[in-house]
């Protein structure tokens, strides 16, 4: 009877981490394919005044349109390109410097990892959203890629504790003694050994910072410090939208939706990876 429910409780777990990361995949998927849409078309010009100021949905502008007459619905779509942008590439930019201070850190003599640990842990003690905002503020002016360096930076330190952490584990290992002795050189240790055994733990923590680093944008950018016009970021749109939220609520939910959705839809991917990732977690479920 144990057995049987065992069974059970393990097959209803596979198919809820199933759905899960379905559920991800077409959530991210979606915008994806939106983002990649505009490229080539959106129902009207993001930038023309295609119809009445405030416009209640319709066939014609499903999501109604913004206080200049903007087809609301051609911008939310712009905005899904501009947050894929964002995302992808603040944890390029993260995850290359995050893991290349982690790995040094993993392999310095202990003063100095003792210092890089603890440049890492008040950088981290920074939050984000404000770390990224003194960046954007220190430089010239605000701008898409600005804001996508100065996320990435704020990013890179979180990177690179769980680098360095999964590092030294990593070279604790009896296995790294013998390598060494056959010869293998520092880097050799690194590709053959380091990286493929931290990289599905990197992978998951960079999909949480993809998801992090789109709801930065757009707090930037709800503060005037991110993508300027005519850039559609959703967190522009909501900033623009929060004076008519009483007479056109559809201006502040829909971009709000838009939003949502992608961050939801990568945590659940992430939470898939996970899994995916990690044969010993998915046995243990």
């Amino acid at each position: 009877m144990s057995d049987t429910v065992t069974i059970i409780a393990s097959t209803s777990g596979r198919k809820r981490r199933s759905l899960t990361f379905t559920i991800g995949a077409f959530l991210v998927g979606l915008h994806i394919i939106v983002g990649l849409m505009t490229l080539i078309w959106t129902p009207f010009d993001p930038g023309a005044m295609s119809g009445e100021r405030l416009e209640a949905a319709s066939l014609l502008h499903l999501a109604g349109t913004d206080r200049l007459g903007r087809d609301l619905f051609s911008l939310i779509m712009i905005g899904s390109r501009i947050a894929l942008i964002v995302g992808t590439g603040a944890i390029v930019i993260g995850g290359l410097i995050g893991i290349t201070i982690g790995l040094l850190a993993a392999f310095a003599s202990k003063t100095l990892d003792d210092v890089l640990a603890a440049g890492l842990d008040i950088l981290i003690a920074f939050p984000t959203l404000l770390l990224a905002m003194l960046i954007v503020a220190s430089s010239d002016g605000s701008s898409l890629w600005t804001a996508i360096f100065a996320i990435g930076i704020a990013n890179s330190a979180i990177v690179a504790r769980l680098t360095r952490i999964l590092a030294k584990r990593v070279l604790s290992m009896d296995y790294i003694t013998a390598s060494r002795i056959s010869g293998t050189s520092w880097m050799g240790v690194v590709a053959i050994h380091i990286l493929p055994n931290i990289w599905p733990t990197l992978l998951v923590n960079l999909a949480l910072q993809f998801g992090l680093a789109v709801i930065a944008e757009a707090s930037l950018s709800y503060l005037g410090l991110g993508a300027p016009p005519p850039n559609a970021s959703w967190g522009r749109l909501l900033q623009e939208a929060q004076g008519t939220v009483y007479t056109a609520p559809l201006g502040a939910i829909a971009p709000g939706i838009a939003l949502v959705s992608l961050v939801i839809g990568i945590n659940l991917l992430a939470d898939g990876l996970r899994d995916l990732a990690d044969p010993t977690r998915r046995s243990r479920k």
